[in-house]
């Protein structure tokens, strides 16, 4: 029988059934003895003989060679075996099936089943797709990291291995079924990615290797494409390798803008809830202050307490109250005169300009403004005032009233105050109100008042000429006008578009 072994990752044959497989594979040998070479001394006269073939020499010994290759073991012994209940026996025997009828009394031969196997193996290679491998050793100490390169040239030599590979040069080296070629190359051609609409896959292949400009280095058969030269082979390898590296690119760039239109639409539909649930909130709101705030006009103080809402996050800044106390103001006032709306805007500035810094502003008394007027001589204010009206063309008396005048001695005097919308006047009230000083209101840079109850008031100009002057003492008891002057002047300087700021302080520096 046919005997295999496997040794040091190579497949080969004993040399004990070398001499038959030789004979099935191999129709030329060289049988060499000492008879027929008698100068070679290492065959024993008689006894040995060497057989050349292609897997090299094999020397055999004739001494025992009949015992060696008996089978004398009868056909009884062998089914006694097989019928033993030990699994292990049962295995190496497995002639013992045969029965009686199938066997003769005398014992096959080392040849019938060799012959026998040959023929079993020639069945079972008919039936299936042969693949060779040849197998190479690369020593005989079976070491894994020696080479011997004569061994290796050796049995390359002998096992034809240069003799097929100079067949398949001369021929056509490589073939390919046309399904599995346009399996692999397919991307090459425009005409057969992703998919061909030819009649059949010979066809797409024949136009692939046309358009590739290979179509003379190739010939087509009923199932396979065959290509001559290797170098057809590596430059269709080189092209696929170019357009994978390009596909693997339109891929990714693919899923990474298919995984961007999914987070896309992820965040529009998380900000669609998240808009919707914020107007939903607004609406809630604005239908609660609706609610609350509906009947304000009936109201005696139009819905002032009336307690507002508690906004929602989402509103960090909700100008409906802004609005509303808008509308109350608007609400009161349309209703004032003239006159009444003038004190209305300089109190408002007042308190804008020094709410917190003194505890009197005079907001809650009417302020007249021109408190000269209102004296027992003010025939002679008079007089000159509207003298003063005719020369400056002055339009109105923003604020008059009896001053005491502090100049840079430390020292003072009674003097008397007047403000128009052109010019500050200083007069001399024992004069018959004569004008003393005027300073144009462009002029003035600032104001500057006290903190305290004193009614310290300092006029600042551009040529830093400052005017120092005190109410207190002449006006009446409890009765601050301090307010009633900033603001007036503040409220002319918003209507003028001109800013002026006040500085508040425990000290008042002048020059």
């Amino acid at each position: 029988m046919l005997l295999l072994q496997i040794n040091a990752g190579c497949l080969f044959l004993r040399p004990k059934a070398l001499l038959f497989e030789s004979i099935v594979l191999r129709s030329t040998l060289s049988l060499f003895s000492l008879q027929l070479s008698p100068t070679d001394k290492s065959l024993e006269f008689d006894r040995d003989f060497r057989i050349r073939h292609y897997a090299g020499d094999v020397v055999y010994s004739v001494v025992g060679f009949i015992d060696k290759n008996k089978d004398t073991l009868f056909q009884d012994f062998k089914r006694l075996l097989y019928n033993s209940f030990n699994p292990v026996l049962k295995g190496m025997w497995p002639e013992g099936k045969l029965s009686i009828t199938e066997v003769t009394k005398r014992p096959l031969t080392a040849a019938t089943l060799f012959k026998n196997s040959m023929i079993s193996l020639v069945e079972n290679l008919a039936c299936k797709e042969p693949y060779y491998v040849r197998c190479i050793k690369p020593n005989d100490v079976k070491s894994p990291l020696l080479f011997e390169q004569e061994r290796c040239r050796h049995q390359v030599e002998y096992l034809g291995l240069l003799e097929n590979v100079r067949v398949r040069r001369a021929g056509f080296a490589n073939r390919q079924t046309y399904p599995r070629f346009l399996q692999r190359y397919k991307m090459i051609s425009e005409f057969t990615w992703p998919n061909h609409d030819m009649p059949s896959d010979k066809d797409a292949v024949k136009k692939l290797l046309k358009g590739c400009g290979f179509d003379h280095d190739v010939a087509y058969g009923k199932t396979k494409v065959f290509i001559r030269t290797p170098r057809t082979l590596f430059s269709l390898e080189e092209q696929r390798a170019e357009m994978v590296q390009r596909i693997v690119l339109f891929l990714q760039k693919v899923w990474r803008g298919t995984i961007a239109r999914m987070r896309y639409r992820r965040m529009r539909a998380a900000l669609i809830i998240l808009r919707a649930y914020r107007r939903y909130k607004v609406k809630s709101y604005i239908r609660d202050v609706n609610r609350r705030f509906k009947n304000v006009r009936s109201m005696k103080d139009y819905g002032r307490h009336v307690k507002w809402p508690t906004p929602p996050k989402v509103l960090p800044c909700v100008c409906l109250d802004v609005f509303t106390s808008r509308w109350w103001a608007w609400t009161l006032i349309k209703g004032l005169s003239p006159e009444e709306a003038l004190q209305v805007r300089a109190k408002v500035a007042c308190l804008e300009a020094l709410k917190g810094h003194r505890a009197d502003l005079g907001l809650q008394r009417a302020w007249e403004g021109n408190y000269l007027v209102s004296r027992c001589d003010a025939s002679s204010f008079t007089l000159v005032a509207s003298e003063l009206q005719r020369k400056d063309k002055f339009m109105r008396v923003l604020f008059s009233c009896n001053v005491r005048k502090i100049n840079r001695f430390h020292k003072a005097e009674n003097r008397a105050v007047l403000i128009t919308d052109r010019h500050l006047y200083k007069m001399d009230p024992l004069k018959q109100y004569k004008p003393m000083k005027s300073i144009p209101l462009y002029n003035v840079t600032g104001v500057s008042v006290s903190p305290g109850k004193d009614q310290l008031v300092v006029f600042h100009t551009k040529d830093s000429r400052d005017l120092v002057a005190c109410l207190q003492g002449l006006v009446p008891a409890n009765e601050s006008r301090i307010g009633e002057l900033v603001g007036t002047l503040l409220s002319h300087f918003k209507r003028s578009s001109r800013k002026r700021s006040s500085t508040v302080g425990p000290y008042v520096g002048f020059d």
